[in-house]
């Protein structure tokens, strides 16, 4: 495999906005290609926006929703892929033949749709279905595979992903700054964004703290660790519908370490060389090596006694 470089992107989306959207997704893509990548990823309903959906009815959510790959977005990313040379990750919601409502992430270079990822574990709105299968697909040699947000907190998915040849996990989130049960969670103040030179010092400290970057070091650098993969951290900055998100997006390498990061709080990209070297080098790949399935295969695969409900939480701090 020949060494590629990837960029991963933090940028403040407008909620069902997708010509302004697509717009930026542009910008930096163009950006990402002067700086000699080849490959550019967004966050979880870059194209669309997020947390807006959770207010929206079926109808109104179907409406948002376009069929992959024959809507006007994976056209238009595709177009951009080809005036670029680059390939594309970007989200949106999806609706197929049979009306049915998903969130899709997908990969399109200048020949059009190369891979579409279906999250597994989606909670933002009850009409969305989840997606029953995993991802993985070539890019420019490399084996690539696709988690989206939640998904990548069941650690058997990420497992499972490199199992089936992953090397490089993109994993679009729309995350941090919301309210949790773990110690030092919770949202972020919208107020502060309003004027955020002033306030620069203010939002880094929260960012960057247990409510924002602090929370995911505590988990991020293990799923590249653990499963020798390039991980591909994608998040937005700004505000998402209501909620103020803090970027963070990230390049780590199959060591756990981070390689590139956007630190700013603006739109930003950040880009990383990776090469094939540290995919055997690191640890990971001698306790995938050293596994003993036959141990564990009939517990990790028994059925929950209760099924979690996943609730978000919309009231300020």
């Amino acid at each position: 495999m020949q060494p590629i470089k990837i960029a991963t992107v933090q940028f403040e989306n407008k909620s069902g906005d997708k010509a302004y959207n697509l717009s930026v997704i542009k910008q930096l893509t163009a950006k990402a290609a002067a700086e000699g990548a080849n490959v550019i990823a967004f966050h979880e309903c870059s194209v669309t926006g997020y947390s807006f959906a959770r207010h929206l009815t079926r109808d109104q959510l179907f409406d948002v929703c376009e069929v992959i790959p024959d809507g006007p977005s994976v056209k238009e990313l595709t177009a951009y892929a080809a005036e670029y040379n680059m390939a594309i990750l970007a989200g949106l919601f999806e609706r197929d033949a049979a009306g049915d409502i998903y969130k899709a992430y997908i990969c399109v270079d200048k020949s059009g749709l190369v891979a579409k990822h279906r999250k597994l574990h989606p909670f933002i709105n009850p009409h969305i279905k989840p997606g029953d299968s995993y991802t993985v697909f070539n890019l420019l040699g490399w084996a690539c595979g696709i988690l989206i947000c939640y998904d990548n907190n069941i650690i058997e998915n990420v497992r499972a992903t490199a199992l089936l040849g992953a090397d490089i996990l993109f994993m679009p989130h729309v995350t941090m700054c919301t309210p949790s049960t773990r110690p030092g969670a919770g949202f972020v103040d919208a107020g502060l964004w309003k004027d955020k030179e002033a306030n620069k010092e203010i939002l880094r400290q929260k960012f960057t703290g247990l409510k924002g970057r602090a929370w995911l070091m505590k988990w991020l650098p293990a799923r590249a660790y653990d499963n020798a993969l390039y991980a591909i951290f994608s998040n937005p900055i700004g505000m998402d519908d209501d909620q103020l998100k803090n970027g963070c997006s990230m390049i780590l390498d199959p060591y756990g370490d981070i390689i590139a990061e956007c630190v700013s709080l603006d739109n930003e990209i950040a880009i990383a060389e990776i090469s094939a070297d540290a995919l055997t080098k690191a640890g990971g790949h001698r306790y995938r090596k050293a596994r003993r399935p036959q141990l564990y295969a009939g517990i990790i695969g028994q059925p929950h006694q209760s099924e979690q409900k996943v609730v978000w939480l919309t009231t300020e701090e």
